[in-house]
């Protein structure tokens, strides 16, 4: 039997490094988002946009990289946005999400409560990349956030969990990887399919009253695999594949969220449904 725990620190440590390394380590980067025009305390909703919108970002992500496109995107059509850092693991700076989940939901609901309580608002609209789309659902069940949500749009979102392409299939036939990725780094066990975090998640339906939910999906996406698993079931929930909108959109996982303005159109459809416009391949240019 090979040592995987000792062979599988260093690759955990080595993952975790590169992911800091794609994080521009500079002090304007780990700067609060508010510099960039985002996080601002002082806005005020709009009659137009009368929710703040709180954006969610993904494992091995933080609340102003993943957000550098669509804040902005989201700021010129009027809208307060506001974004946070969660999942917190102890030594590894600029790169969060990777804590167990259920504790990210926690942190999550005492942010959306920061969030209403400076602007105002009754209600806020959470939008979240990858596991900051499947996240909020623990919240929205558990942990009261119906109450103080209207909508969540999840952009590649971990839903029902990822077979990473067949992987975690493999993980039966090496004793204590699981324990390893449990304990290393819990929002990756938490994410695999029939984790017991997300059985818990998904018993009794996918959904909870009150609660608009859509989910957008490319069909190119590497990491949460098979794509389908992403979508939702309930009587409120709209499910758009990106290339049933744009046959031309090649984007995988990561850039559906980051830089892909056809999704963001989407986006702002789902926080405005009122003013729903088309997309198509031209809503690149909007």
């Amino acid at each position: 039997m090979l040592p995987w725990k000792r062979l599988l620190r260093p690759l955990a440590a080595l993952l975790l490094t590169a992911a800091v390394a794609i994080v521009p380590a500079t002090a304007a980067h780990a700067a609060d988002a508010s510099s960039r025009g985002w996080n601002d305390y002082s806005c005020k909703p709009s009659a137009a946009h009368p929710r703040p919108v709180v954006l969610v970002h993904g494992t091995f992500a933080n609340s102003v990289d993943n957000w550098l496109a669509l804040a902005p995107y989201l700021e010129d059509r009027g809208y307060c946005v506001f974004s946070l850092d969660y999942g917190q693991l102890s030594g590894v700076p600029l790169v969060y999400g990777l804590g167990p989940i259920d504790k990210s939901a926690q942190q999550l609901s005492v942010y959306v409560d920061k969030v209403l309580a400076a602007t105002g608002a009754a209600k806020a609209d959470l939008v979240g990349h990858s596991q900051g789309g499947m996240m909020p659902r623990y919240y929205l069940k558990f942990l009261g956030g119906a109450a103080k949500v209207n909508a969540l749009v999840g952009i590649a979102p971990s839903n029902h969990g990822t077979d990473l392409d067949g992987f975690t299939s493999l993980l039966p036939y090496f004793p204590g990887i699981g324990d390893l990725l449990s304990t290393s780094t819990p929002a990756l066990a938490d994410q695999v399919v029939g984790s017991a975090f997300l059985t818990k998640l998904n018993a009794g339906g996918d959904t909870v009253p009150g609660v608009h939910y859509t989910v957008i999906a490319t069909k190119y996406d590497e990491v949460v695999t098979p794509y389908r698993s992403q979508f939702l079931s309930g009587s409120d929930v709209h499910n758009v594949l990106i290339q049933n909108l744009c046959s031309l959109d090649l984007s995988e996982h990561a850039l559906l969220g980051l830089t892909d303005r056809i999704a963001f159109h989407e986006v702002a459809n789902a926080l405005d449904p009122a003013h729903a416009t088309t997309t198509s391949c031209a809503s690149v240019l909007s």
